[in-house]
Protein backbone atom coordinates (compact mmCIF):
# COMPACT_ATOMS: atom_id res chain seq x y z
CA UNK A 1 0.00 0.00 0.00
CA UNK A 2 1.08 3.28 -0.54
CA UNK A 3 0.57 5.84 1.85
CA UNK A 4 0.22 9.62 1.34
CA UNK A 5 1.04 11.69 4.07
CA UNK A 6 1.93 15.23 5.44
CA UNK A 7 3.53 15.88 8.38
CA UNK A 8 3.55 19.66 10.64
CA UNK A 9 5.56 19.69 13.82
CA UNK A 10 3.55 21.75 16.32
CA UNK A 11 4.35 23.01 20.07
CA UNK A 12 2.01 21.92 23.03
CA UNK A 13 0.90 25.08 23.11
CA UNK A 14 0.08 25.33 19.87
CA UNK A 15 -1.63 21.51 19.85
CA UNK A 16 -3.64 22.94 22.79
CA UNK A 17 -4.79 25.96 20.61
CA UNK A 18 -5.68 24.05 17.78
CA UNK A 19 -7.81 21.50 20.40
CA UNK A 20 -9.37 24.39 21.67
CA UNK A 21 -10.28 25.95 18.03
CA UNK A 22 -10.96 22.42 16.49
CA UNK A 23 -11.02 23.47 12.86
CA UNK A 24 -12.56 19.41 11.62
CA UNK A 25 -15.50 19.20 12.01
CA UNK A 26 -16.37 16.83 14.68
CA UNK A 27 -15.23 15.52 17.77
CA UNK A 28 -12.15 13.54 17.93
CA UNK A 29 -11.58 10.03 18.89
CA UNK A 30 -8.92 10.07 21.55
CA UNK A 31 -6.36 7.02 22.20
CA UNK A 32 -3.19 6.04 23.91
CA UNK A 33 -0.86 4.47 22.03
CA UNK A 34 2.27 2.84 22.55
CA UNK A 35 4.75 1.69 19.76
CA UNK A 36 7.55 -0.42 20.04
CA UNK A 37 10.33 -0.10 16.88
CA UNK A 38 12.50 -3.24 16.16
CA UNK A 39 15.59 -3.78 14.52
CA UNK A 40 18.81 -5.60 14.49
CA UNK A 41 21.85 -5.01 16.95
CA UNK A 42 23.61 -3.02 13.60
CA UNK A 43 20.55 -1.43 12.67
CA UNK A 44 20.10 -3.02 9.59
CA UNK A 45 16.58 -1.95 8.86
CA UNK A 46 17.01 1.56 9.21
CA UNK A 47 20.36 1.40 6.79
CA UNK A 48 18.17 0.02 3.83
CA UNK A 49 15.73 3.24 4.77
CA UNK A 50 12.81 0.40 6.61
CA UNK A 51 11.12 0.66 9.67
CA UNK A 52 9.31 -1.65 11.99
CA UNK A 53 6.81 -1.55 14.90
CA UNK A 54 4.01 -2.89 16.51
CA UNK A 55 1.63 -0.04 17.72
CA UNK A 56 -0.87 -0.84 20.70
CA UNK A 57 -4.36 0.93 20.46
CA UNK A 58 -6.30 -0.08 23.91
CA UNK A 59 -6.14 -4.21 23.15
CA UNK A 60 -5.62 -4.04 19.44
CA UNK A 61 -1.98 -4.49 18.22
CA UNK A 62 -1.20 -3.84 14.26
CA UNK A 63 2.48 -4.59 13.11
CA UNK A 64 3.72 -2.19 10.01
CA UNK A 65 6.68 -2.11 8.08
CA UNK A 66 7.78 1.40 6.41
CA UNK A 67 9.98 2.02 3.49
CA UNK A 68 11.44 5.20 2.63
CA UNK A 69 11.10 6.40 6.10
CA UNK A 70 11.98 10.01 6.29
CA UNK A 71 13.65 10.19 2.55
CA UNK A 72 11.47 13.59 1.78
CA UNK A 73 10.48 16.84 3.25
CA UNK A 74 7.49 16.15 4.80
CA UNK A 75 7.59 12.05 4.22
CA UNK A 76 4.89 12.75 1.83
CA UNK A 77 4.70 9.10 0.20
CA UNK A 78 6.34 5.81 1.09
CA UNK A 79 5.24 2.16 0.92
CA UNK A 80 3.80 0.19 4.25
CA UNK A 81 2.93 -2.60 5.13
CA UNK A 82 0.30 -3.55 7.93
CA UNK A 83 -1.19 -6.67 9.76
CA UNK A 84 -2.91 -7.21 12.93
CA UNK A 85 -0.65 -9.25 15.50
CA UNK A 86 -1.00 -10.77 19.16
CA UNK A 87 1.72 -9.79 21.17
CA UNK A 88 4.84 -7.56 21.07
CA UNK A 89 6.94 -10.05 18.75
CA UNK A 90 7.46 -9.41 15.26
CA UNK A 91 5.48 -11.89 13.23
CA UNK A 92 7.51 -12.42 9.80
CA UNK A 93 5.31 -14.87 7.39
CA UNK A 94 4.67 -13.08 4.83
CA UNK A 95 6.81 -13.79 1.54
CA UNK A 96 7.23 -10.21 0.65
CA UNK A 97 8.04 -8.61 4.05
CA UNK A 98 10.57 -11.62 4.61
CA UNK A 99 11.78 -10.57 1.06
CA UNK A 100 12.08 -7.53 2.24
CA UNK A 101 13.90 -7.91 5.62
CA UNK A 102 16.86 -9.93 3.92
CA UNK A 103 17.26 -12.47 6.65
CA UNK A 104 16.77 -9.95 9.43
CA UNK A 105 13.87 -11.15 10.94
CA UNK A 106 15.41 -13.37 13.56
CA UNK A 107 17.59 -10.43 14.48
CA UNK A 108 15.13 -8.38 15.33
CA UNK A 109 15.11 -6.79 18.84
CA UNK A 110 12.95 -3.61 20.71
CA UNK A 111 15.22 -0.71 20.10
CA UNK A 112 12.65 1.92 21.25
CA UNK A 113 9.34 3.60 22.39
CA UNK A 114 6.87 5.98 21.22
CA UNK A 115 4.10 6.86 23.99
CA UNK A 116 1.32 9.44 22.33
CA UNK A 117 -2.30 10.52 23.16
CA UNK A 118 -3.54 10.47 19.46
CA UNK A 119 -6.49 13.32 18.92
CA UNK A 120 -7.70 11.63 15.15
CA UNK A 121 -10.67 13.23 12.87
CA UNK A 122 -12.18 11.78 9.03
CA UNK A 123 -12.22 15.11 7.46
CA UNK A 124 -14.40 15.02 4.58
CA UNK A 125 -14.32 18.12 2.19
CA UNK A 126 -16.17 17.89 -1.38
CA UNK A 127 -14.42 14.50 -2.96
CA UNK A 128 -11.57 13.91 -0.23
CA UNK A 129 -11.05 12.28 2.85
CA UNK A 130 -8.36 12.89 5.32
CA UNK A 131 -7.16 11.70 8.45
CA UNK A 132 -6.12 13.84 10.72
CA UNK A 133 -3.95 12.36 13.83
CA UNK A 134 -2.47 14.97 16.44
CA UNK A 135 0.15 13.10 18.84
CA UNK A 136 1.03 14.48 21.63
CA UNK A 137 4.14 12.76 23.60
CA UNK A 138 7.60 11.74 24.30
CA UNK A 139 10.25 9.27 22.56
CA UNK A 140 12.14 6.99 25.24
CA UNK A 141 15.01 5.63 24.09
CA UNK A 142 17.23 3.55 26.93
CA UNK A 143 17.14 6.14 30.00
CA UNK A 144 16.99 9.35 27.18
CA UNK A 145 13.35 10.60 25.91
CA UNK A 146 12.61 13.73 23.83
CA UNK A 147 9.12 15.57 23.71
CA UNK A 148 7.20 14.66 20.65
CA UNK A 149 4.09 16.98 19.14
CA UNK A 150 3.08 16.62 15.63
CA UNK A 151 0.15 16.34 13.46
CA UNK A 152 -0.23 14.14 10.39
CA UNK A 153 -2.71 14.67 7.46
CA UNK A 154 -3.00 11.15 5.61
CA UNK A 155 -4.99 11.12 2.01
CA UNK A 156 -7.55 8.36 2.32
CA UNK A 157 -9.48 9.02 -0.64
CA UNK A 158 -9.61 12.43 -3.17
CA UNK A 159 -6.84 14.59 -4.46
CA UNK A 160 -3.85 15.01 -2.56
CA UNK A 161 -4.39 18.65 -2.25
CA UNK A 162 -6.79 18.43 0.54
CA UNK A 163 -3.53 17.57 2.71
CA UNK A 164 -2.17 21.06 2.18
CA UNK A 165 -5.53 22.90 2.37
CA UNK A 166 -5.70 21.68 6.06
CA UNK A 167 -2.02 23.00 6.85
CA UNK A 168 -2.65 26.05 5.38
CA UNK A 169 -5.66 26.01 8.07
CA UNK A 170 -4.00 24.53 10.80
CA UNK A 171 -1.12 27.39 10.76
CA UNK A 172 -3.83 30.25 10.47
CA UNK A 173 -4.82 28.89 14.10
CA UNK A 174 -1.28 27.96 15.46
CA UNK A 175 2.64 28.05 13.76
CA UNK A 176 2.93 24.48 12.12
CA UNK A 177 5.82 23.97 10.61
CA UNK A 178 6.99 20.89 7.80
CA UNK A 179 7.89 17.86 9.47
CA UNK A 180 10.53 15.96 7.71
CA UNK A 181 11.29 13.25 10.70
CA UNK A 182 9.26 10.47 11.06
CA UNK A 183 9.11 8.76 14.66
CA UNK A 184 10.98 6.00 14.10
CA UNK A 185 14.28 8.88 12.91
CA UNK A 186 13.61 10.52 16.20
CA UNK A 187 14.24 7.28 18.07
CA UNK A 188 17.48 6.56 15.99
CA UNK A 189 18.90 9.70 17.26
CA UNK A 190 17.76 9.63 20.78
CA UNK A 191 20.69 5.72 20.49
CA UNK A 192 23.27 8.26 19.00
CA UNK A 193 25.03 11.09 20.16
CA UNK A 194 23.72 14.74 20.11
CA UNK A 195 22.38 15.55 16.86
CA UNK A 196 23.55 18.58 15.56
CA UNK A 197 24.10 20.32 11.96
CA UNK A 198 22.44 18.07 9.16
CA UNK A 199 24.84 18.08 5.85
CA UNK A 200 23.70 17.66 2.51
CA UNK A 201 23.17 14.01 1.84
CA UNK A 202 23.47 11.91 -1.59
CA UNK A 203 20.04 11.63 -3.30
CA UNK A 204 19.24 8.47 -4.42
CA UNK A 205 19.05 9.35 -8.75
CA UNK A 206 18.94 6.71 -10.86
CA UNK A 207 19.85 7.09 -14.82
CA UNK A 208 16.59 5.97 -15.86
CA UNK A 209 15.06 9.10 -13.85
CA UNK A 210 13.32 11.58 -16.08
CA UNK A 211 15.36 15.19 -15.35
CA UNK A 212 11.64 16.26 -13.97
CA UNK A 213 11.72 13.62 -11.75
CA UNK A 214 15.29 14.16 -10.62
CA UNK A 215 14.37 17.74 -10.26
CA UNK A 216 11.58 16.69 -7.63
CA UNK A 217 14.28 14.31 -5.72
CA UNK A 218 16.93 16.65 -5.29
CA UNK A 219 14.19 19.58 -4.31
CA UNK A 220 12.56 17.40 -1.89
CA UNK A 221 16.52 16.33 0.17
CA UNK A 222 16.84 20.04 0.09
CA UNK A 223 14.28 21.13 1.84
CA UNK A 224 14.56 18.32 4.38
CA UNK A 225 18.40 19.71 5.06
CA UNK A 226 16.82 22.78 5.67
CA UNK A 227 14.06 21.53 8.21
CA UNK A 228 16.61 19.64 9.97
CA UNK A 229 19.09 22.49 10.50
CA UNK A 230 16.05 25.10 10.98
CA UNK A 231 15.42 22.74 13.95
CA UNK A 232 19.01 22.37 15.15
CA UNK A 233 19.21 26.28 15.19
CA UNK A 234 16.18 26.76 17.29
CA UNK A 235 17.48 24.90 20.00
CA UNK A 236 21.41 25.30 19.87
CA UNK A 237 22.18 28.43 18.20
CA UNK A 238 24.91 27.13 16.73
CA UNK A 239 26.94 28.79 13.79
CA UNK A 240 27.08 25.54 12.18
CA UNK A 241 23.65 24.55 11.53
CA UNK A 242 22.92 28.23 10.48
CA UNK A 243 25.41 27.80 7.74
CA UNK A 244 24.04 24.52 6.77
CA UNK A 245 20.81 26.25 6.79
CA UNK A 246 22.10 28.41 4.66
CA UNK A 247 23.82 25.89 2.17
CA UNK A 248 20.72 23.83 1.54
CA UNK A 249 18.49 27.24 0.82
CA UNK A 250 22.00 27.97 -1.65
CA UNK A 251 21.67 24.16 -3.04
CA UNK A 252 17.96 24.68 -3.73
CA UNK A 253 18.46 28.02 -5.14
CA UNK A 254 21.02 26.50 -7.41
CA UNK A 255 18.94 23.23 -8.46
CA UNK A 256 16.14 26.12 -9.68
CA UNK A 257 18.25 27.86 -11.79
CA UNK A 258 19.70 25.41 -13.22
CA UNK A 259 16.66 23.54 -13.69
CA UNK A 260 14.12 26.96 -15.37
CA UNK A 261 14.56 25.51 -18.69
CA UNK A 262 12.55 22.48 -17.81
CA UNK A 263 9.33 24.93 -16.04
CA UNK A 264 7.40 27.31 -17.87
CA UNK A 265 5.45 28.13 -14.43
CA UNK A 266 4.71 31.34 -12.49
CA UNK A 267 5.01 29.14 -9.14
CA UNK A 268 8.21 28.20 -10.34
CA UNK A 269 9.39 31.49 -10.84
CA UNK A 270 7.36 32.55 -7.25
CA UNK A 271 9.09 29.88 -5.26
CA UNK A 272 12.45 31.15 -6.87
CA UNK A 273 11.90 34.72 -5.60
CA UNK A 274 10.62 33.29 -1.85
CA UNK A 275 13.83 31.44 -1.41
CA UNK A 276 16.14 34.43 -2.32
CA UNK A 277 14.42 36.28 0.32
CA UNK A 278 15.28 33.22 3.12
CA UNK A 279 18.51 32.77 2.08
CA UNK A 280 18.91 36.47 2.31
CA UNK A 281 17.70 36.45 5.76
CA UNK A 282 20.04 34.05 6.95
CA UNK A 283 23.30 36.37 5.46
CA UNK A 284 24.15 39.08 8.00
CA UNK A 285 24.45 36.33 10.82
CA UNK A 286 26.31 34.40 8.85
CA UNK A 287 28.59 37.06 7.54
CA UNK A 288 29.17 38.11 11.30
CA UNK A 289 29.96 34.42 12.06
CA UNK A 290 32.73 34.65 9.58
CA UNK A 291 34.10 37.74 10.53
CA UNK A 292 34.33 36.53 14.31
CA UNK A 293 36.27 33.41 13.17
CA UNK A 294 39.06 35.98 11.32
CA UNK A 295 38.87 38.39 13.75
CA UNK A 296 42.66 39.49 15.04
CA UNK A 297 41.75 41.68 17.86
CA UNK A 298 39.56 40.86 21.35
CA UNK A 299 37.69 44.28 20.78
CA UNK A 300 36.41 43.28 17.45
CA UNK A 301 35.34 40.06 18.42
CA UNK A 302 33.96 41.41 21.45
CA UNK A 303 31.61 44.10 18.91
CA UNK A 304 30.92 40.93 16.44
CA UNK A 305 29.77 38.99 18.78
CA UNK A 306 27.28 41.77 20.26
CA UNK A 307 26.02 42.47 16.05
CA UNK A 308 25.61 38.47 16.37
CA UNK A 309 22.96 38.49 19.02
CA UNK A 310 20.80 40.63 16.91
CA UNK A 311 21.54 39.31 13.42
CA UNK A 312 20.82 35.90 15.11
CA UNK A 313 17.55 37.37 16.74
CA UNK A 314 16.39 38.42 13.13
CA UNK A 315 16.86 34.99 12.11
CA UNK A 316 14.55 33.80 14.49
CA UNK A 317 12.11 36.62 13.55
CA UNK A 318 12.40 35.65 9.87
CA UNK A 319 12.20 31.85 10.38
CA UNK A 320 9.37 32.03 12.77
CA UNK A 321 7.57 34.29 10.04
CA UNK A 322 4.07 32.91 8.35
CA UNK A 323 5.55 33.76 4.80
CA UNK A 324 8.51 31.13 6.12
CA UNK A 325 6.31 28.56 7.24
CA UNK A 326 3.90 28.82 4.16
CA UNK A 327 6.68 28.99 1.85
CA UNK A 328 8.07 25.27 3.22
CA UNK A 329 4.20 24.12 2.66
CA UNK A 330 4.22 25.88 -0.81
CA UNK A 331 7.42 24.17 -2.05
CA UNK A 332 6.39 21.24 -1.08
CA UNK A 333 3.18 20.86 -2.53
CA UNK A 334 4.57 22.18 -6.37
CA UNK A 335 7.18 19.71 -6.01
CA UNK A 336 4.96 16.76 -4.80
CA UNK A 337 2.01 17.09 -6.55
CA UNK A 338 1.85 20.23 -9.14
CA UNK A 339 0.36 20.37 -12.23
CA UNK A 340 3.80 19.54 -14.50
CA UNK A 341 4.02 16.28 -13.24
CA UNK A 342 1.23 15.21 -15.46
CA UNK A 343 2.27 17.51 -18.33
CA UNK A 344 3.12 15.54 -21.82
CA UNK A 345 6.19 17.69 -22.22
CA UNK A 346 8.63 16.00 -23.59
CA UNK A 347 11.22 18.44 -22.00
CA UNK A 348 9.99 17.20 -18.21
CA UNK A 349 9.26 13.81 -18.78
CA UNK A 350 11.33 12.19 -21.95
CA UNK A 351 14.48 14.13 -20.91
CA UNK A 352 16.38 11.64 -19.07
CA UNK A 353 18.27 12.93 -16.02
CA UNK A 354 21.82 11.61 -17.26
CA UNK A 355 21.57 13.62 -20.38
CA UNK A 356 20.01 16.83 -18.33
CA UNK A 357 23.37 16.46 -15.92
CA UNK A 358 25.32 16.77 -18.85
CA UNK A 359 23.73 19.56 -20.52
CA UNK A 360 24.55 21.45 -17.02
CA UNK A 361 27.80 20.38 -16.30
CA UNK A 362 28.77 21.75 -20.16
CA UNK A 363 27.61 24.63 -19.66
CA UNK A 364 28.48 26.13 -15.97
CA UNK A 365 32.51 24.05 -17.10
CA UNK A 366 32.84 26.06 -19.63
CA UNK A 367 31.50 29.39 -18.37
CA UNK A 368 33.99 28.98 -15.02
CA UNK A 369 36.58 28.11 -17.21
CA UNK A 370 36.15 31.34 -19.99
CA UNK A 371 34.89 34.05 -16.95
CA UNK A 372 37.47 32.76 -14.85
CA UNK A 373 40.33 33.08 -17.37
CA UNK A 374 41.64 36.83 -15.86
CA UNK A 375 40.95 36.60 -11.93
CA UNK A 376 43.88 38.76 -11.14
CA UNK A 377 43.20 41.30 -13.41
CA UNK A 378 39.07 40.79 -13.28
CA UNK A 379 36.98 43.61 -10.73
CA UNK A 380 35.65 42.17 -7.48
CA UNK A 381 32.02 41.74 -9.24
CA UNK A 382 33.22 39.53 -12.40
CA UNK A 383 35.24 37.31 -9.42
CA UNK A 384 31.85 37.05 -7.40
CA UNK A 385 30.22 36.06 -10.94
CA UNK A 386 32.71 33.06 -11.34
CA UNK A 387 32.54 32.05 -7.60
CA UNK A 388 28.47 31.98 -8.58
CA UNK A 389 28.93 29.97 -11.14
CA UNK A 390 31.44 27.76 -9.64
CA UNK A 391 29.07 27.23 -6.58
CA UNK A 392 26.25 26.02 -8.73
CA UNK A 393 28.20 23.73 -10.77
CA UNK A 394 29.64 22.09 -7.71
CA UNK A 395 26.81 22.01 -6.49
CA UNK A 396 25.16 20.26 -9.72
CA UNK A 397 28.22 18.10 -9.84
CA UNK A 398 26.94 17.14 -5.93
CA UNK A 399 23.19 16.52 -6.83
CA UNK A 400 23.63 14.04 -9.62
CA UNK A 401 26.85 11.98 -8.74
CA UNK A 402 24.90 8.60 -8.05
CA UNK A 403 24.33 8.85 -11.84
CA UNK A 404 27.97 8.25 -11.97
CA UNK A 405 28.96 5.47 -10.14
CA UNK A 406 31.58 3.24 -11.88
CA UNK A 407 35.29 3.22 -10.91
CA UNK A 408 36.39 5.57 -13.51
CA UNK A 409 33.77 7.96 -13.48
CA UNK A 410 33.76 8.30 -9.34
CA UNK A 411 37.34 9.08 -9.34
CA UNK A 412 37.06 11.75 -11.93
CA UNK A 413 34.12 12.93 -10.08
CA UNK A 414 36.20 12.67 -6.63
CA UNK A 415 39.17 15.15 -8.17
CA UNK A 416 36.55 17.72 -9.92
CA UNK A 417 34.95 18.19 -6.55
CA UNK A 418 38.04 18.43 -5.16
CA UNK A 419 39.53 20.93 -7.79
CA UNK A 420 36.19 23.08 -7.86
CA UNK A 421 35.91 23.61 -4.13
CA UNK A 422 39.38 24.56 -4.35
CA UNK A 423 38.53 27.55 -6.45
CA UNK A 424 35.48 27.93 -4.83
CA UNK A 425 36.95 28.15 -1.56
CA UNK A 426 39.87 30.82 -2.89
CA UNK A 427 37.06 32.97 -4.27
CA UNK A 428 34.83 32.67 -1.48
CA UNK A 429 37.98 34.34 0.71
CA UNK A 430 38.01 37.25 -1.53
CA UNK A 431 34.15 37.80 -1.60
CA UNK A 432 34.64 37.77 2.10
CA UNK A 433 37.57 40.35 2.13
CA UNK A 434 35.22 42.30 -0.82
CA UNK A 435 32.54 42.20 0.84
CA UNK A 436 33.92 43.29 4.49
CA UNK A 437 34.67 46.99 3.81
CA UNK A 438 30.37 47.44 3.70
CA UNK A 439 29.66 45.27 6.34
CA UNK A 440 31.49 46.82 8.72
CA UNK A 441 30.17 50.09 7.81
CA UNK A 442 26.94 48.83 8.13
CA UNK A 443 27.53 47.43 12.02
CA UNK A 444 29.21 50.50 12.68
CA UNK A 445 32.82 48.71 13.64
CA UNK A 446 35.15 50.34 10.55
CA UNK A 447 37.24 52.35 13.03
CA UNK A 448 37.14 49.18 15.56
CA UNK A 449 40.79 48.18 16.31
CA UNK A 450 41.19 45.11 13.79
CA UNK A 451 38.32 46.16 11.37
CA UNK A 452 41.29 46.73 8.50
CA UNK A 453 42.88 43.40 8.88
CA UNK A 454 39.64 41.73 7.54
CA UNK A 455 40.51 43.08 4.24
CA UNK A 456 44.15 43.97 3.96
CA UNK A 457 45.66 44.56 0.47
CA UNK A 458 48.49 41.49 1.38
CA UNK A 459 45.99 39.08 1.64
CA UNK A 460 43.97 40.10 -1.17
CA UNK A 461 47.25 39.77 -3.34
CA UNK A 462 47.81 36.23 -2.13
CA UNK A 463 44.74 34.79 -2.51
CA UNK A 464 44.66 36.31 -5.99
CA UNK A 465 47.33 34.45 -6.78
CA UNK A 466 46.24 31.44 -5.28
CA UNK A 467 42.50 31.54 -7.06
CA UNK A 468 44.46 31.78 -10.89
CA UNK A 469 46.48 28.75 -9.66
CA UNK A 470 43.29 27.36 -8.47
CA UNK A 471 41.63 27.99 -11.54
CA UNK A 472 44.27 26.46 -13.94
CA UNK A 473 44.34 23.51 -12.11
CA UNK A 474 40.45 23.43 -12.67
CA UNK A 475 40.60 23.98 -15.70
CA UNK A 476 42.92 20.43 -16.60
CA UNK A 477 41.05 18.53 -14.42
CA UNK A 478 39.36 15.68 -16.38
CA UNK A 479 35.31 15.91 -16.67
CA UNK A 480 33.62 12.89 -15.26
CA UNK A 481 30.64 12.95 -17.74
CA UNK A 482 30.16 11.61 -21.33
Amino acid sequence: MQETELKLELSRSGAGSLLKKNPFGSSPTILQQRSIYFDTPGWDLSKRGLSLRIRQSGNERIQTVKAGDGAAAGSFTRAEWERPVAGNTPVIDDPQIRDLLAGAGSKLAPLFEVHVKRHSWNVIDDDATVEVALDIGKVVAADRESPLCEIELEKKAGPPRALFALARKVDLITPAHLGVMSKAERGYRLLGPAPGAAKAAPTPLTSDMSAATAFACIAAACLRQFRLNEAALGWSGDAEALHQARVSLRRLRSLFSISKCLFDDSRFDHLREEFKWLTSALGDARNIDVMIDRASSEALSSCLREARDEAYAAVEASLSSTRARSLMIDATEWISIEGWRTQSDETLHVQSSTDFASMVFDKFRKKVAKDGDNLIDADDESRHKVRIAAKKLRYAAEFFEPLYNNKTEAKRHRRFIEALKDLQDRLGSLNDIATAPDMLAALELSEVAGAKDLYSAEDKSKLLEDAAKAHHAFVNTRRFWR
